[in-house]
């Protein structure tokens, strides 16, 4: 993300221990996230209470991340409306925020089938969120990298169609150059 030096980045609903803290020691970042913000933020960390199944914004940023959150909505585990299909309607929101040529980074769990897993997550077959809709339509897979559950390792640049193949569970971190 430093590399491409965007003007405004925006994540959604990862960990502000993790990543977001990350980020926070060389540039600012936006927090968009359903619960409040448990702790003094940070100084560059400017954060904003919203719920990403409905809309927030349209073409607002250059660089946008979504790190092991998307899985959650409308599982009402987080004190969120409970609706089988949040998940998407937030894919769609996501999308939308995102600018023409804009870079969207998503991580989830991966898994040889979609599954909710009961009182946690969703976890996801890795061709399906690149078949997500708007993302089918909007968006170009520039890059596809999982971790591997059985063994922790981190596999970059894979192929989605091997990883398929091989029945891989783990975490899929997908990054997207918006299209149209």
């Amino acid at each position: 993300m430093n590399e491409r030096k965007p003007e405004r980045h925006i994540d959604v609903g990862s960990r502000i221990d993790g990543f977001v803290a990350h980020v926070a020691s060389f540039r600012e970042i936006e927090v968009f996230d359903f619960q409040p913000l448990p702790l003094k933020a940070h100084p560059n960390i400017v954060f904003t209470q919203a719920d990403l199944m409905n809309d927030a914004g349209t073409e607002i940023t250059d660089s946008l991340s979504c790190l092991h959150a998307l899985e959650h909505f409308g599982l009402g585990r987080y004190n969120d409306p409970i609706d089988v299909n949040g998940h998407i309607k937030g894919v769609a929101n996501l999308v939308r925020m995102v600018k023409p040529g804009g870079v969207f980074y998503l991580g989830v769990p991966i898994s040889d089938r979609d599954e909710v897993r009961f009182n946690s997550e969703r976890a996801f077959h890795p061709e399906s969120v690149v078949n997500f809709e708007p993302i089918k339509s909007h968006m170009t897979l520039q890059r596809f990298d999982y971790v591997d559950d059985a063994d922790g390792g981190l596999v970059v640049n894979a192929d989605i169609k091997s990883t398929v193949a091989k029945r891989i569970k783990g975490c899929g971190i997908y990054t997207f150059i918006k299209t149209a």
